[in-house]
């Protein structure tokens, strides 16, 4: 029996960005996968020590389109936390409401082109069709559709309405009702089931030691989620993570397909209770110190660094994204399974090359 190795990517249909994994076959069966990346590094973390920190907020955005808004919060929080500076209440209740929606938008992103892999192309449509509610919210409550740009120093520079949070209760309504029929499908349907249940099985053990974050540790058994950490107003609203034990491919589709209807329930209590003070306060002076933080992206644990010296211009910021975490394991999974099922496998874990290389 003879090997064959081969390149996966970077160019490939069914990758949304460009990685490249060079598979060894034997047969139909993958023996052997590395690496190779390098294809996307943008030089944002050396940016961010060349501009003013402030002017970081819209750099970090831009580190990821679909995930922005959560890049830019977890930017915030951090510089906010070092100048011991806190946001009101009502901005910190927005800010989940944005985060929950930017997951939502995010996860059936996701959803829409795992079913495109396998070529289910009208579950791909009614994926995006639902998300075009959210990305209508988010446009209509910050201006824009994918880089909100509402999250600042301080607070946050755009309000919600007794009359705008109306018509946004009754739009999130018509996209429950439109998503509860997509997620019967993604649940139920045999062919879903075939392509995923069993496929790239990472145990409760593995994914624990490679490391894993967001839904790829969750759905191997794990219960943790960074929004247990009660940063913004997370605390206040109460939240559990949402856990899957099968460990598979399915498992990680489940926990995402869940975390909608979660995320739903998290973005009605933030409109329902947002406290009534001001949006931001005032940020004077310049960082000095260190500090870390960790927030919770719809692939998974962002972290963030940051050192101060009391100037203008940060000394370092250093970002850690959940993609970069969860490639061990992806890598780990991928040895013993068959190369049909590699594009399904590579997506369950939401791979995003452009924050992980930046």
């Amino acid at each position: 029996m003879g090997r064959v190795t081969f390149p996966f990517g970077p160019q490939h249909p069914v990758l949304p960005e460009a990685i490249q994994l060079q598979l060894t076959c034997e047969d139909e069966r993958v023996v052997e996968v590395l690496p190779v990346i390098g294809y996307m590094h943008r030089g944002i973390e050396k940016a961010g020590e060349k501009n003013p920190f402030v002017n970081n907020v819209f750099l970090c955005e831009r580190i990821c389109g679909i995930c922005s808004f959560i890049h830019a919060l977890c930017y915030c929080e951090l510089v906010e936390n070092v100048m011991k500076v806190s946001a009101p209440p009502r901005a910190r209740y927005l800010r989940v409401f944005w985060s929950e929606l930017s997951r939502i938008h995010s996860h059936l992103l996701w959803m829409g082109l795992l079913a495109d892999s396998f070529g289910f192309e009208s579950l791909f449509m009614q994926s995006w069709r639902a998300r075009e509610i959210v990305l209508d919210i988010l446009e209509m409550t910050t201006g824009q559709r994918v880089i909100q740009s509402s999250c600042v120093l301080g607070g946050v520079r755009r309000d919600i309405d007794q009359d705008m949070a109306g018509r946004v209760r009754r739009m999130l309504n018509r996209f429950k009702a439109e998503y509860d029929a997509v997620y019967e499908v993604f649940a139920r349907d045999y062919t879903i089931r075939q392509r995923t249940v069993g496929k790239g099985v990472l145990s409760k053990e593995q994914a624990w030691a490679l490391g894993a974050v967001g839904p790829t540790l969750r759905g191997s058994g794990w219960p943790y989620d960074a929004r247990m950490l009660h940063y913004s107003a997370y605390g206040e609203i109460g939240f559990e993570p949402v856990v899957e034990n099968a460990c598979d491919s399915y498992a990680r589709m489940m926990v995402r397909a869940r975390e909608i209807h979660q995320s739903l329930d998290l973005a009605f209590k933030a409109l329902d209770n947002l406290p009534d003070t001001e949006l931001a306060v005032k940020v004077k002076g310049f960082p000095e110190g260190e500090g870390i933080i960790r927030v919770e992206q719809p692939r998974g644990e962002l972290c963030e660094y940051i050192k101060g010296n009391g100037t203008a211009h940060l000394e370092r910021l250093k970002v850690r994204t959940p993609t970069f975490a969860n490639i061990p394991a992806l890598l780990a999974v991928i040895p013993g399974c068959e190369l049909a099922d590699i594009p399904v496998i590579v997506l369950s874990i939401d791979p995003c090359i452009a924050c992980t290389e930046r």
